[in-house]
């Protein structure tokens, strides 16, 4: 993937991708901000999900041992995995050993992180996403471009479109005529998914949130295909990040509080399946747990990056966002796009890679995405904590050298009197764009013009 920068200019010269990004995220903002008016608390619970976070992270190592603990005395079996290529191989083995050749999957963040997709089809495996918007995307051989929403930067007639061309390939066709009307199109994907749901005997999925005091897993979502998926196949592997542990079921209360006003802008998820361990005769015989790090100790070390752990993956903060609004999230080369996928693919994978050095600067620093996270992450902040990590990498001495000129003049008040005064004086010498490594910042905005007189010779003149 290109960097930030090269991706987001090609995506902005798309209108129709502008058009269907403007039109999704005004109206889930929208509705957000009249689901979150309702609770006079609002501010409180926000706080309340701030401090549960961090205390979690804080005592996390207690807190995994507690939930292993508690998943193994359920019947469930818990794997670590250290990284992306040791999730893979556990999945992968664990599938193997079923006998099986196919999984139904519930939408995940982790393991879209992981590429499990690709992994299991490289043992032959394949793997049916079944959530309506992943399922658009894997038809259209496409990426998501939400966190919420995969599919946002589609409209009805290109979903139409895929489903007419794309779905018999993997299954059962769409019907011979098909329109753009939503029920229509629902119901193709429900026919399509339904002989799937009825003989896949292996699920996967993440979880929102795991309790550990019990070892309860939560998933919520909107649609029922997840509950089929946690419920019909003999086995069930769970791929969850370790930052998803909440302690306690009190706890849990302000989490499904917070996400589904923040998500989808209800009171409460239509689907909010729970799960522990295994239960003869109902639900899946055998359970898998996986817990993965994949960059998530290293981001923990951070004191100041470390707020992205506390990420309940709501979305709102991509919903608010002039950068994500224009350029749409496969322009952030990442399965976390907007203003959280910035902060949190950094620190996941580092800042050395291109993709990864570009995207703390995908941002205005506009401060909205802090003013509507559920859990306060200051994303701002965490910005330009990165910044500074990338700029003290080689390659940006130019950049170093001229931050110091300007702290060096900006800490001497008559150095800085006399550097005004001579720009006043030389306004008209000034050119209109900046030469070199400058000039990328005035292809797109204007140079701002030096005023005739400093504000400190003015006031000097009127007013004293």
């Amino acid at each position: 993937m290109p960097a930030f920068p090269e991706a987001a200019a090609r995506a902005t010269r798309d209108a129709r991708l502008r058009a269907n990004l403007r039109h999704a995220t005004h109206t889930i903002r929208d509705k957000r901000a009249r689901a979150v008016a309702e609770l006079a608390d609002w501010e409180q619970l926000r706080a309340a999900g701030k401090a549960i976070k961090d205390h979690t992270l804080r005592r996390l190592d207690h807190y995994l041992v507690q939930v292993e603990e508690a998943v193994t005395a359920a019947g469930g079996t818990v794997h670590w995995a250290a990284d992306a290529e040791e999730a893979n191989r556990i999945v992968t083995g664990l599938v193997r050993a079923t006998g099986e050749r196919e999984v139904v999957k519930v939408k995940s963040m982790a393991t879209q992180e992981i590429g499990l997709n690709e992994a299991l089809a490289a043992e032959g495996i394949t793997a049916y996403e079944t959530d309506l918007a992943e399922l658009i995307v894997q038809l259209g051989d496409d990426r998501p471009s939400h966190i919420l929403v995969p599919a946002i930067h589609r409209n009805r007639g290109e979903i139409r479109r895929i489903f007419a061309e794309r779905m018999a390939a993997w299954g059962r066709p769409a019907p011979e005529v098909l329109t753009d009307a939503p029920a229509e199109l629902a119901e193709a994907a429900r026919l399509h998914l339904r002989e799937k749901f009825l003989r896949a005997q292996v699920a996967v999925s993440g979880a929102n949130f795991i309790v550990a005091e019990t070892g309860t897993l939560v998933v919520v979502e909107s649609e029922g295909n997840g509950r089929m998926c946690l419920t019909l196949p003999r086995t069930l592997i769970s791929v969850v990040g370790i930052e998803k542990v909440v302690p306690t079921w009190r706890d849990l209360e302000v989490f499904l509080q917070l996400l589904p006003r923040s998500s989808t802008a209800e009171r409460m998820n239509p689907y909010t399946s729970l799960w522990t361990g295994t239960t003869g005769g109902d639900g899946p015989s055998a359970f898998h747990l996986v817990l993965l790090d994949n960059g998530r100790t290293a981001a923990l070390a951070d004191e100041i990056g470390r707020q992205a752990l506390r990420c309940i993956r709501c979305s709102a903060c991509l919903n608010v966002c002039p950068v994500y609004e224009r350029a749409g999230g496969h322009a952030y080369g990442s399965v976390y796009p907007g203003p959280i996928g910035a902060i949190l693919t950094p620190q996941l994978h580092g800042t050395a890679g291109t993709v990864e050095a570009s995207l703390p600067f995908a941002s205005s620093l506009c401060g909205a995405c802090y003013e509507v996270c559920p859990v306060a992450i200051d994303i701002p902040e965490v910005l330009v904590h990165l910044r500074e990590q990338v700029v003290r990498r080689p390659g940006h001495r130019l950049e170093r050298a001229a931050v110091a000129a300007a702290g060096y003049v900006l800490d001497r008040p008559a150095l800085l009197a006399a550097a005004e005064r001579a720009l006043a004086r030389s306004r008209r010498l000034h050119p209109r764009r900046l030469p070199g490594p400058g000039r990328a910042w005035t292809d797109t905005r204007d140079l701002p013009q030096v005023p005739a007189e400093s504000f400190r010779d003015w006031w000097r003149r009127n007013r004293t």
